[in-house]
């Protein structure tokens, strides 16, 4: 036999071993693992970086406003479960070059399983806990507080300063007010006074009175409704801003659409009505970024007018640079 066709035929007999080796290898198992929980995004020199904390199902019934069968149209148009909604708890890094500054700690190990994410994620990110100088507080609900503290009570947070509107402490740390609240609402205290004793004890606990700013980088709005003391928080940073405004919104497809919807969790739902639509229109209007703390992850986008409703343009996933950086094609 030539040569040449020689090395054809072998050719052939180890491609057809190689083919019938990998016809008969197992498939890889599934990883069943996710991305870390991160992303990270540029406003003007200052760096945020969204930590995902993890989430629970919120059932439909809990938002007021609306008919129950206007709900589930609206949540079926996003392709949301009319029983069950999946609501993210989000928390954010702000590094501003001479603070870093967590906004909310998330849920910690107050919801189970399907939380308590924000560490692992954090020093994924490359931060660790003990970085953290500042923590600003939206309000004081748990799945805001309870990440403050391990299943022991022992700051999380070694060297940071919490900070929180003096109309929020006063409440849920007011433990007269607890004694008098209905016997279901009691856990909202305990959780609140629970992760912040530590703080609280070593004296790193400081409340303010919106709009005086607890960090030279911030500025600070009432938003109360949700709660008596609920916060939003504003960056500026060389011409840009976010601004962090916690629970004005819990449910992406009914409450941009209509605003007038309350939550069940509201301690005054028409004040929180009322500041959700203020805050939005002016949103709506200086283009500032967004970060919520229940929205889908990373919870980041703008919000725009739609006539009396508002829309949600979530931020797009791309490399860490700055907006007025990336080079325009015309």
């Amino acid at each position: 036999m030539p040569a040449s066709r020689s090395n054809h035929c072998f050719a052939l007999l180890a491609s057809a071993l190689l083919v019938s080796t990998f016809a008969c290898a197992e498939p890889p198992a599934p990883l069943k693992t996710q991305a870390p929980g991160y992303f990270r995004l540029a406003v003007g020199e200052y760096e945020v970086t969204a930590l995902y904390d993890g989430y629970n199902d919120l059932s439909p019934g809990l938002l007021q406003g609306l008919s129950r069968e206007r709900i589930r149209a609206l949540l079926a148009r996003d392709a949301m479960n009319g029983e069950r909604v999946q609501t993210n708890f989000n928390a954010f890094l702000v590094n501003t070059g001479r603070h870093l500054v967590l906004v909310d700690s998330g849920a910690g190990q107050c919801i189970g399983g399907t939380a308590g994410h924000l560490l692992e994620n954090m020093k994924a990110a490359g931060y660790a806990p003990e970085q953290v100088d500042s923590i600003l507080l939206t309000h004081m609900h748990l799945d805001h507080v309870c990440g403050l503290v391990d299943g022991q009570g022992k700051a999380l947070f070694a060297n940071a300063t919490v900070y929180a509107a003096q109309a929020e402490a006063d409440y849920w740390l007011d433990q007269q007010r607890r004694d008098q609240a209905p016997e279901k609402a009691r856990e909202f205290f305990d959780v609140a006074q629970h992760s912040l004793a530590p703080y609280r004890a070593a004296h790193r606990l400081q409340t303010f009175l919106p709009p005086a700013s607890p960090l030279p980088e911030l500025k600070t709005e009432a938003t109360s409704g949700h709660t008596p003391g609920s916060t939003s928080y504003r960056f500026e940073s060389d011409g840009a801003a976010i601004v962090f405004i916690g629970d004005l919104i819990h449910n992406v497809a009914v409450q941009f659409a209509h605003p007038e919807v309350a939550i069940r969790f509201d301690t005054d739902p028409k004040e929180a009505v009322k500041a959700r639509d203020a805050e939005f229109s002016a949103l709506a209007k200086n283009v500032a970024w967004v970060a919520a703390a229940h929205l889908p992850f990373p919870g980041i986008g703008h919000v725009t007018r739609d006539g009396k409703a508002f829309n949600w343009a979530p931020t797009v996933y791309g490399p860490y640079q700055r907006a007025d950086k990336v080079p325009f094609i015309q």
